[in-house]
């Protein structure tokens, strides 16, 4: 970024300009008075005037040297006046640009949180403090969701870099009972994984950059939901969770990627927040997808109970069912929020509730 203050040469500021421009205006006015008024003295006689009673009357000779002494004076008074009067109306009309000016310098240091916010009716000035605050507005957005996204791609790019080195490191730990051919096979697919992730965010990141472009096309919500239920059904059955489905066929429009990611969070999700309760506690996930108008994603798990104010906050970055601070191997927190740009794009709605019996309750509607 290039900041071009220094380079440009000192001039005169739009307030002295503002304040000449004022006496001008009022200067030329005065000039047009004196030539209408010494116009008008034209028709008075030059020569010695007499009344009928023997009295004197001033003649053109007289009032124009009266005239052109008290014209002079109300020039100079004018001159001052329009200064001065200029002066504090030009700093009285430029008030507001001092704050505009004031928002534009903090957003070029950075900080986007300040706004013009400038009172009063509709004008010029207030037009553009108005559109310089939206447009700050869309830039902090913009820059969140940058920031957002870094986090995600971080987060979803690091489970399939860890088993890839989990694996190099069991096959090289055992080089006698290690088989090439399986382990290359495991690695092959968990990359892919994450190639396919990789692409599904940089889409996402588009996606909020520019307003939705997803390649959308037919895709089977139940066929993808399933997949993402048997992704995580041995984790589940490990921690005494299982699941229960109530399925229909339906289809919705969207990107295939990024709908198993967001089916895959849900899945997740669902699973560690049942992993606070003891082992064989019996916990449950609850999975329906109605054919409905808009197609409905229902997940529904058992779990301790949350407080109403902390269910809010759960599609925001890094914020988890209980607290924003938790076991380093709990994950970042940043499913619920992936789930909520994914649906974004796509259209629909997202509702996440606390159940009073504990657990949450699901819901993301999209297209047909």
């Amino acid at each position: 970024m290039t900041d071009r203050t220094g380079e440009r040469p000192p001039g005169i500021s739009v307030r002295v300009k503002l304040a000449l421009s004022y006496a001008g205006f009022l200067v030329v006015a005065g000039i047009a008075l004196f030539v209408v008024g010494f116009l008008l003295l034209r028709f008075v006689p030059t020569g010695a005037i007499f009344v009928a009673d023997g009295g004197w009357a001033p003649n053109r000779s007289d009032l124009i040297e009266v005239f052109v002494r008290y014209a002079s004076w109300a020039m100079a008074a004018l001159v001052i006046f329009g200064l001065v009067g200029g002066w504090l109306l030009a700093g009285l009309v430029l008030r507001p640009l001092g704050r505009i000016t004031d928002a534009a310098a903090h957003a070029r240091d950075g900080h986007f949180g300040h706004r013009v916010a400038l009172p009063g009716p509709r004008t010029e000035l207030t037009d553009l403090a108005d559109a310089l605050d939206a447009m700050l507005d869309r830039v902090e957005h913009t820059i969140d969701e940058e920031r957002r996204f870094a986090a995600n791609a971080s987060h979803e790019l690091r489970t399939p870099h860890a088993i890839i080195r989990t694996m190099v490191e069991v096959a090289q730990a055992d080089a006698e009972g290690r088989d090439v051919d399986v382990v290359l096979q495991r690695i092959a697919t968990t990359n892919d994984r994450a190639i396919a992730t990789t692409e599904a965010l940089l889409a996402l990141s588009r996606a909020g950059r520019d307003g939705g472009a997803v390649e959308k096309r037919r895709v089977d919500l139940t066929a993808i939901v399933a997949e993402a239920i048997a992704a995580e059904r041995a984790d589940a059955s490990a921690r005494g969770i299982r699941f229960d489905t109530s399925f229909a066929p339906a289809v919705v429009s969207g990107d295939p990627t990024l709908l198993a990611q967001l089916a895959a969070n849900l899945m997740r999700n669902a699973v560690v927040h049942n992993s606070s309760r003891s082992p064989g506690d019996g916990g449950w996930v609850r999975v329906a997808v109605w054919n409905s108008s808009p197609v409905e994603l229902i997940v529904e798990n058992s779990g301790p109970v949350i407080d109403p104010p902390a269910v809010a906050t759960l599609t925001e970055p890094f914020v988890r069912g209980e607290g924003r601070t938790r076991g380093a191997g709990d994950g970042a927190g940043l499913g619920l929020a992936i789930v909520a740009s994914i649906v974004r794009v796509h259209g629909g709605t997202l509702t996440v509730n606390g159940m009073p019996e504990g657990g949450f309750h699901v819901r993301v509607a999209l297209p047909r």
